[in-house]
């Protein structure tokens, strides 16, 4: 049994086979070929049935309206904004690991210029602290 969202997707790669064959019928119409458009539109209208149908099953499926502006407007592949939201993951996720090193220096450097300027508030502290090194 298929998920509700393959057989969207298979009638949805249906749907568009039939328009791709109508387009070729139509761009060289013959009138010996009406029975066979009428065939391909009646199977249109099927297949737009069938794909609603199918909606109730994909209502809670959120697409980022990104996917149709920037990449389905603009004839991109969908699965592209994928990579794009991962590859801008891992710039982010770059850019929080060199800030967290930076904390980590300045703290180190914090605590030992601490240490030499006030030595018994610091060893006071380190006590209290048993964390610190």
């Amino acid at each position: 049994m298929t998920s509700p969202l393959e057989s969207l997707e298979t009638q949805l790669e249906m749907f568009i086979e039939n328009v791709r064959q109508i387009r070729i019928i139509v761009s060289d119409f013959q009138p010996q070929g009406q029975n066979v458009l009428n065939q391909k539109i009646n199977s249109l209208v099927t297949g737009l049935q069938e794909i609603d149908k199918l909606r109730p099953l994909v209502q809670d499926v959120y697409v980022p309206f990104e996917v149709f502006f920037d990449y389905i407007d603009q004839d991109k592949n969908p699965q592209l904004y994928t990579k794009d939201c991962v590859e801008k993951a891992l710039a982010k996720n770059e850019e929080v690991k060199g800030k967290i090193e930076s904390l980590k220096k300045f703290k180190s450097n914090l605590l030992l210029e601490l240490f030499k300027t006030f030595p018994t508030e610091m060893n006071n502290y380190r006590a209290y602290r048993k964390d610190l090194i």
